[in-house]
């Protein structure tokens, strides 16, 4: 497979401590363990999906001096049973192919049944010396607490605006692209919180673009994210209490077949803004920078205003994002979330 072609998450997935974004409080502790000698038995990585788990495990694995013949990854969503745990078992007895230590990996380890997490449990009591396990999960809670208690557990934060910014930013400029602030701004909001999501945007953005320039018009034809035009419409409706236009941006939306989901993120980011900067000088100056200069003045403007952009509109927004799942018309609870802030309760 040409370079050219490889994903970018692969293609940039870090290699080393050095290279991992947002997850400081981990690789502090890992680095400690390491300078000190004091390598434990088993690890216990936690975190919602695209924050590099696995990735951070393959780094400690070969920080600790593995080979990759001796690092082994188990995805326990399909190796799940007792039998395939009994396997593992006898496989750790056996000693590193060509490496002091050897490293088992197992991907959502909160798939395990009952049985094979009782297996593995044994083993994590009286592992080897030469062994090491990383577990991986999305979903602590279904971890057996006995599990929990036998393993050095790490919290793998959801990276933050800023930090998918950065990544963004420096994925763009190593692949020879140029990016604006408001493109960039979109691009890590439709990330999801996850360095893997927001990569594959921007691998669509880049596929799509002719001229190596990522600009904002690109970015929504490609996402299928609203204007900031019907946002912006949206939102001056809002300030100006007038219902027909508000429902008619919405009607817009929903015609033109933008996701539901995305238009209520863009919204809701766009309210959020509007209150910081309207509370907070320091966070204004930070949007100012961000958010580039065409949105951050129509936002500033709206901010100035005395309006029904205020927290209750956001609590409403909030609501109807949590409803929205379960409605059979998308953009009904976004509908009564706008009349119920401009007064319309009827």
């Amino acid at each position: 497979m040409s370079e050219q072609n490889i994903v970018l998450y692969r293609k940039y997935r870090p290699q080393n401590f050095d290279e991992v974004y947002g997850q400081e409080q981990v690789v502090k502790v890992l680095k400690g363990s390491l300078e000190l000698g004091n390598i434990g038995h088993a690890y216990l990585f936690s975190g919602v999906r695209g924050t590099g788990k696995t990735t951070m495990a393959r780094i400690f694995a070969r920080e600790i001096g593995c080979s990759d013949n001796d690092i082994i990854e188990i995805d326990a969503a399909s190796n799940r049973g007792i039998d395939d745990i009994r396997a593992l078992r006898e496989g750790v007895n056996s000693l590193p192919f060509d490496s002091d230590k050897k490293m088992y990996i197992i991907d959502e380890v909160h798939m395990l049944t009952k049985e094979a997490f009782n297996a593995l449990l044994k083993t994590l009591e009286e592992p080897p010396s030469h062994v090491v396990f990383v577990l991986a999960t999305t979903e602590l809670h279904k971890v057996l607490p006995t599990i929990i208690s036998r393993c050095q557990s790490f919290v793998f934060k959801s990276p933050t605006y800023t930090v998918l910014k950065e990544m963004i930013g420096d994925v763009v400029k190593k692949e020879g692209y140029t990016i604006d602030a408001g493109t960039l701004d979109l691009i890590a909001m439709l990330g999801n919180g996850s360095f893997r999501d927001t990569q594959g945007v921007l691998q669509k953005l880049m596929s799509y673009s002719e001229d190596k320039r990522l600009s904002r018009d690109e970015a929504e034809l490609v996402t299928g994210a609203p204007s900031t035009e019907l946002i912006h419409a949206l939102i001056t409706a809002l300030n100006e209490n007038n219902t027909d236009i508000a429902l008619t941006a919405i009607h817009t939306a929903q015609e033109t077949n933008i996701d539901a989901f995305i238009f209520m993120q863009m919204l809701v980011h766009a309210v959020r803004n509007i209150l910081h900067i309207r509370f907070s000088p320091g966070r204004a100056k930070e949007l100012e920078k961000d958010l580039g200069e065409d949105e951050f003045t129509f936002l500033k403007s709206i901010a100035q205003e005395k309006n029904n952009i205020n927290s209750g509109l956001l609590t409403q927004l909030l609501r109807a994002y949590a409803q929205m799942n379960n409605a059979f018309l998308k953009y009904t609870p976004i509908e009564l979330a706008i009349l119920k802030s401009i007064g319309n309760n009827n």
